[in-house]
């Protein structure tokens, strides 16, 4: 896409002012979006805000950029980004839910405070955006903002994770809100789509301070860790810039992934195979042998995400 693809485009890009948000704001800032950078520059464990860290980008980024420092995990918070975003620069048509925290522990160690600390930062902070995004949206498509025959200015982005498929451990918190945020990906998809708005996701391989982060539990996943922290942010930033251009107004409901060079679109879940019992329902030898014959091939094996993209990345 070049310079201006987005032009008269308002953003918000939660999580937007440093690593792969950082990144995403400024591409959206280069290709003529407006761009509301939402950061309450907290550390990657949700603690210890900082004010200043959403202004110094958006100063960096120039007079298209405004800076929001609060909770966006607080309904209000949302509704404030969303009236900032339409005061100043006239409307709302792209979100980037990309804020995350992590409080990695095993399920036989964590707490249930952190547990609803993360669901609350990474998912329902999304879901609170959408929700108040979403009538506006809706609105500028009925009064065909941006002049054409249908609003297609509309795009929502959800940055998700490979954890959320594969898994790994230690995140449950992590993994269970990724998931959430794909399956919001889903439905906001189909409750917007009349609206002409589209909703995707990107599940990102590249440094952030996530993989920073990462504790290896084995030899694969040190090598994993090692290889990831050489993959730049720019090309996440580079596919959330396309599903938000005019060459994706009809990609919607889909999930990508991309690791430097290499873009990906997942598969999504879907019956992989499939057995009938006989009239009368299933007795347990019956079923465990058809489960065994029919069903044991297309079994997912039971891996982390670290291992199964344990691969050198094209950088």
């Amino acid at each position: 896409m070049s310079a201006g693809s987005l032009a008269g485009r308002v953003a918000i890009v939660t999580g937007g002012a440093r690593g792969i948000g950082a990144a995403i704001s400024a591409l959206l800032v280069e290709r003529d979006a407006s761009v509301v950078v939402a950061d309450m520059g907290c550390g990657i464990d949700g603690r210890d805000p900082d004010p200043s860290v959403a202004p110094a980008l958006a100063d960096s980024l120039g007079e298209r950029a405004a800076a929001y420092a609060e909770d966006m995990a607080i309904p209000a918070a949302a509704q404030e980004a969303v009236a900032l975003a339409r005061e100043r620069f006239g409307g709302i048509d792209i979100l980037v839910n990309n804020a995350a925290i992590l409080r990695d522990a095993f399920v036989f160690r964590g707490t249930t405070a952190d547990w609803d600390a993360v669901i609350r930062n990474n998912l329902s902070g999304a879901y609170y955006l959408i929700a108040a995004a979403t009538p506006a949206m809706r609105d500028q498509a009925k009064a065909r903002r941006g002049g054409g025959a249908r609003y297609d200015w509309g795009r929502i982005v959800n940055i998700v994770s490979s954890a959320a498929y594969i898994g790994n451990y230690g995140q449950a918190s992590y993994a269970s809100a990724k998931g959430g945020l794909t399956s919001l990906m889903r439905i906001c998809a189909l409750d917007m789509a009349r609206s002409g708005v589209t909703c995707n996701a990107v599940a990102p391989f590249a440094h952030s301070r996530v993989t920073e982060s990462i504790v290896p539990a084995n030899d694969q996943q040190a090598e994993y860790k090692e290889r990831a922290l050489r993959v730049p942010a720019e090309p996440v930033a580079a596919m959330v810039g396309y599903l938000c251009s005019p060459a994706a107004s009809d990609v919607t409901g889909q999930i990508f992934g991309v690791r430097g060079r290499e873009a990906f679109v997942f598969s999504q879940p879907r019956p992989a195979a499939r057995i009938v019992a006989e009239p009368g329902g299933w007795n347990e030898d019956a079923l465990a042998a058809a489960v065994d014959r029919q069903l044991r091939d297309a079994f997912a094996p039971l891996e982390t995400d670290l291992e199964a993209f344990n691969t050198e990345p094209l950088v």
